[in-house]
């Protein structure tokens, strides 16, 4: 059980590092929340739950692979919202996109017959 507090709190203090720095300057609040620290973190408590290499190479893979459709989403994000739409609205469409973008890519994966 504590385990499992220490990753809540830790997960939580980067984003709210996010969130903060984010008020003073977007682009270094950027920076770090383009840090792989919540990949980084998860690969972490991976291997800590599991000590299985493999388990986290498989993690690994799967993280480089979706990071690809995942992009989309901060394409269209910044599109729409300069275009005046409401923030929420954009981010219901920037995320629906994005859905769309990765059903695209495990479809383009089982073509080249990879399986998840």
């Amino acid at each position: 059980m504590l385990r499992y507090i220490v990753k809540i709190l830790v997960s939580s203090i980067i984003i709210a590092l996010v969130s903060e720095v984010s008020r003073k300057s977007g682009y270094i609040g950027g920076l770090i929340a383009s840090l792989p620290l919540t990949s980084m973190l998860a690969l972490f408590w991976l291997y800590n739950d599991t000590k299985n290499p493999s388990k986290v190479a498989e993690l690994s893979t799967g993280i480089l692979l979706f990071v690809l459709p995942s992009l989309i989403f901060f394409v269209a994000m910044p599109l729409f919202l300069r275009r005046g739409i409401n923030f929420y609205v954009a981010l219901a469409l920037s995320s629906g996109i994005m859905m769309a973008g990765y059903a695209f890519f495990l479809l383009i994966l089982s073509r080249f017959g990879v399986r998840l």
